[in-house]
């Protein structure tokens, strides 16, 4: 199966930029879509960013002009480049990779998830 491993994340002050990465294992299938998605205490998991295999990206209202989703396909990892960071950005993301089997059956993974916290 494959594997989602992220990182980069910790503690910045407002105002700062951290990078998160997500390096996902080889895979007998192509990836396509992936994304990275938080959530923060007390909220529901929301969309962040995603990127299809073809590079279109879409964005949260939230972060839009401070966030940057990138994918190095020969690397096999997600970027999220976060700048302007904002205490209300505090949440755990978690990285995510869609999947299409030889039968055209779609497959979805998620990250262990990692801690971004933004102090004031």
């Amino acid at each position: 199966q494959l594997q989602l491993v992220e990182s980069g994340g910790g503690l910045v002050q407002a105002g700062g930029s951290l990078r998160l990465s997500c390096a996902a294992s080889r895979s007998i299938f192509s990836i396509n879509d992936m994304g990275w998605y938080r959530q923060a205490p007390g909220k529901q998991r929301e969309l962040v960013a995603a990127i299809t295999s073809g590079g279109s990206t879409n964005y949260a209202d939230s972060v839009k002009g401070r966030f940057t989703i990138s994918r190095d396909n020969a690397k096999n990892t997600v970027y999220l480049q976060m700048i302007s960071l904002k205490p209300e950005d505090t949440a755990v993301y978690y990285c995510n990779a869609e999947t299409r089997d030889y039968y055209g059956v779609g497959y979805d993974y998620w990250g262990q998830g990692t801690q971004v916290t933004v102090s004031s």
